[in-house]
């Protein structure tokens, strides 16, 4: 048989195996190319336009286009922002912090389209923590909390909570590694958890105080700190560099999760030039290599210290419950010190306010004391009379 002849047989043979396409396929296709074809010519002016005035000195930011710009702004935030709004409960500081320099930040993630942005801000927080305790810096997995932390009030990728997150870790008594818990942009509908792989680990958490200095305390004393953003604005979309600040950003509808690493100011530290250092988590090809400057002290702008938290140790309760004792008797200054170091102490300013309940003697000191024997397993002076 000649070859050709049996080429084409071949050919006409496979085609006729192909099953027709559904003709409405094509018109959603073609839809769907000449909406988009509009949206990004509608961003591409929107950049434009922006960093025309940007050039007039009318905004601090510029804009790019990104990998975002196929989306509606409303598909960006439900897709990219899984921060769930929480209800609220009732020395000298450096200048400038940099946590990245000091080797307690990873690089930079993608959690892709999975509204997982919670587990990403929480692990970052977490793997800051456990540098600082062990000196090793070692990625734990947003796979794990996004897979095994429902029980806690998380929701996968359809958000949660970075408290949920650090509670689900105290619960289970770790978080695994990413290398043995890879993360795969989606829930997996099923925990595999395996304790021998161990990253990380936590007693709890602190809430800190809804004011930008406090969080400027926390940040220069502790490490890098989880709170959650508006970030539902085109300009934080499609963000480029420079410090950011958005007039319409909300300081109480958070919707992003993120991780501060520290925070500085350009050309003095004058109002509009102060920001903080903000570590996202869509990939390093977004805003400065993944990075956002963000204006700080504006008025708690786009809410960064309404919903910002991270994990402690069992020797930060520990260290909170010494800071009291110093308070009451002067002997335990040497010993707070002796134990955790001179920066160690320092960080009592970070405690949380809730201990300070307890300076308040004789009851309340006695129960301190036992407190403080349960954590540390310290055994305390007994009280003498009070001078009067």
């Amino acid at each position: 048989m000649n070859p050709s002849l049996l080429l084409t047989a071949l050919c006409l043979g496979i085609a006729s195996a192909i099953p027709k396409l559904d003709p409405g396929l094509d018109a959603q296709w073609y839809e769907w190319k000449a909406t988009h074809r509009r949206l990004y010519g509608v961003d591409m002016k929107m950049i434009e336009l922006h960093n025309r005035e940007y050039s007039l000195r009318k905004h601090g930011f510029t804009m790019a286009m990104n990998a975002f710009g196929d989306m509606t702004n409303e598909e960006f935030r439900q897709v990219m922002n899984g921060f769930q709004k929480q209800k609220q409960r009732n020395g000298k500081i450096p200048s400038s912090v940099d946590w990245r320099e000091k080797g307690y930040v990873t690089p930079v993630k993608n959690q892709g389209q999975c509204g997982s942005c919670w587990a990403f801000s929480a692990t970052g927080s977490l793997e800051g923590q456990m540098f600082r305790k062990t000196g090793k810096l070692v990625s734990p997995n947003e796979q794990n909390l996004v897979d095994c932390s429902c029980a806690q009030g998380n929701q996968g990728c359809n958000g949660g909570l970075m408290a949920n997150a650090f509670q689900y870790v105290k619960d289970n008594k770790g978080l695994d590694t990413e290398e043995s818990y890879p993360y795969i942009a989606r829930e997996s509908n099923t925990c595999n958890y395996k304790p021998e792989y161990i990253a990380a680990n936590d007693t709890g958490f602190v809430d800190i105080p809804q004011r930008e200095k406090a969080l400027l305390k926390a940040v220069a004393t502790v490490g890098p700190i989880s709170v959650a953003i508006d970030a539902g604005h085109s300009s934080f979309q499609f963000y480029y560099e420079d410090i950011y600040y958005e007039p319409n950003c909300s300081s109480k509808d958070m919707d992003h999760s993120v991780l501060v690493v520290g925070y500085g100011s350009e050309g003095g530290e004058s109002k509009n030039n102060k920001f903080w250092i903000v570590k996202n988590s869509w990939c390093s090809g977004w805003g400065m290599n993944g990075y956002i400057k963000m204006a700080r002290d504006q008025s708690n702008h786009c809410g960064i210290a309404t919903a910002a938290s991270y994990p402690t140790r069992r020797h930060e309760l520990s260290v909170c419950a010494m800071a009291v004792l110093r308070n009451r008797r002067g002997l335990w200054g040497s010993e707070l010190t002796s134990r955790h170091g001179p920066s160690k102490a320092w960080e009592l300013g970070a405690c949380p306010l809730r201990h300070q309940a307890f300076q308040k003697p004789p009851l309340r000191w006695r129960l301190l004391k036992g407190l403080v024997h349960q954590w540390t397993g310290t055994q305390l002076p007994r009280d003498q009379k009070r001078k009067r």
